[in-house]
């Protein structure tokens, strides 16, 4: 007689101890759960309530009336402000050339600034002048506007964040390549099946020495990525100073410390056969990584590789908020100068450009995969 197999027939048999553990679970961590949604004040209508603020934000505000006369009123005194530093500077420069002690005091010499200056507004022609107020005019309107669109699309502009963007992806480069030179033989000594290999032995002596090794690696690894790249970014700019070098030991040790513990997962996970054959033919230990060992993952380092290398493009950026180089130094600039637009094409750029090397990356990873 046949016996049709059901659903049922799959599912695991919960002794009454297991499923009183389970229901334990469950209920801890549905608690936890209503816990941190009322301590973290999470509120999906918020973003609904807010959404005139949002709009605001990344498009700017209606200019009121207020705003317009108090642009104009800037405007205008921008002129004789120009005027007067133009003086200042003519004065300055000229007394450079007498001794120190015949130079006349500060307040004789800002007067002497005022007087030229007024003679050069006298000389400026009434349709420059105009133009300096209108231009002035329109930039203060659009900084009270705010907002973060339309882009800024001035070339010079651009060109120089194309440059900046060149420089976060090379640290980008450099902080994965380095990180993946060093997570190889990392990621070797922290899988016990490479230890049993590299030191096989049942004798205490061996199994301590594995056991060091394995627990130094390991939390070694932990130490690597325990820390985010902004805080280690911080620490090595106030070590060797303002660059991109302090993002790419910041990228490598904490990419290092990701890869590491991937590749040796990776390895504990490879099927033994293979190292098994090598170990019966007399194989040594370099032989039996080369052709037994890496094969089989090589896969997994070139793909958890490539997409480390895009994530640090993403984390290049913001490491340059605390002057490790890169576009995200302009951008904090930006930012607290409250240029948005500025950042909004800076943003663009490092969207495109992410999607460009996730386009490569892809197609490189086909190769392994």
């Amino acid at each position: 007689m046949h016996n049709e197999t059901t659903l049922d027939d799959f599912a695991p048999k919960l002794t009454p101890q297991r499923r009183i553990i389970l229901a334990a679970m469950g209920i801890s961590m549905a608690a936890i759960l209503i816990f941190s949604y009322i301590w973290c004040d999470i509120n999906p209508f918020k973003i609904w309530n807010k959404r005139q603020n949002a709009f605001e934000y990344l498009f700017g505000h209606q200019i009121s009336e207020m705003d317009a006369k108090t642009a104009l009123r800037q405007a205008k005194r921008l002129p004789d402000i120009m005027a007067f530093e133009d003086a200042r500077f003519q004065i300055r420069k000229e007394y450079e050339t007498l001794p120190i002690k015949e130079r006349p005091q500060r307040s004789k010499q800002d007067k002497a600034a005022q007087s030229l200056a007024k003679e050069i507004l006298a000389r400026q022609k009434p349709h420059e002048r105009e133009k300096i107020v209108q231009e002035e005019y329109i930039r203060l309107l659009d900084e009270k506007r705010g907002g973060f669109f339309p882009p800024e699309t001035d070339s010079s502009r651009v060109k120089l964040y194309s440059v900046a963007l060149l420089e976060t992806v090379m640290m980008a480069i450099w902080g994965s390549l380095l990180a993946v030179i060093a997570a190889i033989p990392f990621s070797l000594f922290a899988a016990k099946n490479i230890l049993e290999i590299i030191a096989p032995g049942d004798s205490r002596f061996h199994r301590t020495l594995r056991w060091i090794s394995y627990f130094v690696v390991r939390r070694s690894l932990d130490a690597a990525r325990g820390f985010n790249e902004f805080v280690m970014a911080l620490m090595f700019v106030a070590i060797i100073g303002l660059g991109p070098f302090a993002g790419i030991l910041a990228l490598f040790i904490h990419t290092t410390g990701i890869l590491g513990k991937v590749f040796s997962e990776a390895i504990e996970a490879i099927e033994p056969g293979q190292a098994e054959a090598i170990i019966s033919t007399g194989g040594n230990t370099g032989q039996i990584i080369s052709f037994a060992v890496i094969p089989q993952v090589m896969p997994t380092i070139v793909s958890y590789s490539l997409l480390r290398f895009e994530s640090n493009v993403r984390s290049a950026t913001i490491l340059g908020f605390c002057g490790a180089g890169g576009i995200g130094f302009l951008m904090f600039d930006k930012l607290n100068g409250y240029l948005y637009r500025e950042v909004c094409t800076m943003m663009i750029m490092v969207i495109i450009s992410v999607s460009i090397i996730d386009f490569l990356c892809g197609k490189l990873r086909n190769h392994f995969i």
